[in-house]
């Protein structure tokens, strides 16, 4: 039985990172390797060539990866993130937690290629208390322990690219 595919949320930005990669991955990458495997191969015997092994090795974990971004891609919905203000999929967050202040994104970890903040997944614990709440906010959520913590959302801004 086929795995269910999911919708993966993404910034256009994040969208664009991935396509770019893909395309790199398919073309120049992959004729490189390629390359590097008849060199190798050239050298005569197989069993103990260390360079034919690597090159086929690379060869394997790049065609996972252009498997993966196909399916991400071809899942991707383009998100549009929240108004100012408002904490949703595509807000970077500044939170005030146990006197800190830490600026994150609310959203899926493929965001991540397009930003330089961490991620924090809307499925978390902290992630499900602050999605939807307001810049002002002070929301409460429990760690996996049971413990009970009160973060307050100082500011929610849509993700820019």
């Amino acid at each position: 039985m086929a795995e269910e595919e999911k919708t993966i949320l993404l910034t256009q930005e994040a969208y664009d990172k991935m396509k770019q990669e893909l395309e790199y991955r398919e073309g120049q990458y992959r004729d490189e390797i390629t390359e590097r495997i008849a060199a190798a191969r050239a050298e005569g015997d197989l069993s103990e060539n260390g360079g034919y092994q690597a090159a086929r090795e690379e060869q394997g974990k790049n065609e996972g990866r252009i498997n993966e971004l196909t399916v991400k891609l071809r899942n991707a919905k383009i998100l549009q993130a929240p108004k100012a203000g408002t904490v949703g999929n595509g807000s970077v967050v500044t939170l005030e937690l146990a006197g800190k202040e830490m600026t994150y994104v609310l959203g899926s970890r493929d965001i991540a290629v397009a930003t330089d903040y961490d991620v924090i997944s809307p499925e978390s614990p902290i992630g499900a208390a602050i999605m939807g709440a307001k810049a002002g906010d002070t929301v409460s959520y429990s760690t996996p322990t049971g413990r009970q913590i009160s973060v307050t959302i100082k500011t929610a801004e849509p993700l820019k690219a």
